[in-house]
């Protein structure tokens, strides 16, 4: 027998290529182009002390828990553009069942993620069963979800923002795993030592000025660390790969790819409602207006991270970079002074670049020319 390395018709990429076809190649050098950005320019701004760390980490864990489902979704070759009034809609479910009908905050919590994950069904089995485009689909649920996140206050409560549910969730066993804090002795340790600045002065005086870890960013770490081993250590990450390269293909070797679609979806919509739920318990109110232009920003942080838009390509590692370049930029503005509005123009201007770098990563995958 030959040996395949020695044929000609067997193309070998240069080390080069390799490197390029890596999906998280551009969430690394746009990772490192902000940082050495913000060290220059905004070093002596706090941006980099202990509050100004978590400030921009609590931002970009927003963006990641809500990439991570895009990202898993887009690489099965779907969209799903109602993540954004999924945040707003969820947010308000628990409002109206923890404070004005008086459940207990885990049961309004437990009932809200069963409503929310069965939306995701439902636009899944719409898509799969139609062969409808679940950009249109999708497009369908946000405005029903964003017209119920408005029309259920109102009628209920005669307003759009409800408040009270840090009260509502004041003990509550399941509240606590989305909007408590981690490591609080080990911080005010570091504070007692000096290792980072503590209150001056005030009720909170000799208190560190950072004193733990949000519960946000923890979901956001196990959910990018769950969906990555998901993608590349099981065979139904093998299976999400498949049905966005080809589904044809796939259902002709025994892929459930119906089912797989299905499923990102519900996990998508998982991912949203974690959201909503540690935003609602930080913020103790829901309102109509949340999770605004959420969908968008999601699924930015999915092509920066490499995925291809055709789908059966990308990388849970590259979409988390993603959102952390958001999460830097957004604050590191504010840091170095610059006017805010400008990261808008951010967002449009690394998109257009992160949709030709992946262009071209798709012409060296394919072959084509």
């Amino acid at each position: 027998m030959s040996d395949a390395s020695g044929d000609e018709r067997v193309k070998e990429l240069s080390a080069f290529r390799k490197a390029l076809i890596r999906p998280e190649l551009g969430g690394m050098v746009g990772t490192v182009a902000v940082f050495t950005f913000f060290l220059l320019f905004a070093f002596d701004s706090g941006m980099f002390n202990a509050q100004g760390v978590l400030n921009w980490s609590v931002v970009s864990a927003q963006f990641m828990i809500i990439a991570v489902g895009a990202c898993l979704l887009m690489i099965s070759g779907e969209f799903d553009l109602s993540v954004g009034s999924m945040i707003g809609f969820a947010g308000m479910m628990i409002a109206i069942f923890g404070v004005t009908l008086g459940w207990p905050m885990w049961m309004a919590i437990l009932v809200t993620f069963v409503i929310c994950v069965a939306f995701g069904a439902l636009n899944g089995y719409i898509v799969v069963r139609t062969g409808l485009p679940s950009f249109i689909v999708t497009l369908a649920t946000l405005f029903i979800l964003r017209g119920f996140t408005i029309f259920i206050p109102q009628t209920v409560e005669r307003k759009t923002i409800i408040g009270g549910i840090r009260e509502a969730a004041e003990g509550d066993w399941l509240a606590v795993l989305f909007g408590g804090k981690i490591l609080t002795g080990f911080f005010q340790w570091m504070g007692d030592a000096g290792i980072i600045a503590v209150f001056e002065r005030g009720s909170r005086a000799g208190q560190p000025v950072v004193d733990g870890i949000p519960m946000l960013i923890i979901w956001a770490l196990v959910l990018i660390v769950f969906a990555h081993i998901l993608l590349t250590r099981t065979r139904f990450g093998n299976w999400i790969f498949a049905a966005g390269g080809d589904a044809d293909a796939a259902r002709n070797s025994g892929v459930p790819v119906n089912q797989v679609k299905i499923l990102m979806f519900m996990f998508t919509a998982f991912c949203a409602t974690v959201f909503a739920t540690c935003q609602v318990m930080e913020f103790g109110s829901a309102g109509a207006d949340r999770g605004l232009l959420k969908e968008f920003e999601a699924i930015i942080a999915v092509v920066i991270g490499g995925a291809l838009l055709t789908g059966g390509y990308g990388s849970v590692i590259g979409a988390a970079l993603g959102a952390l370049i958001f999460g830097v930029v957004q604050q590191g503005l504010f840091f170095a002074g610059v006017e805010s509005s400008l990261f808008r123009v951010f967002l449009g201007v690394i998109l257009l670049f992160a949709v030709i770098l992946n262009t071209y990563i798709r012409r060296i995958i394919t072959g084509e020319r």
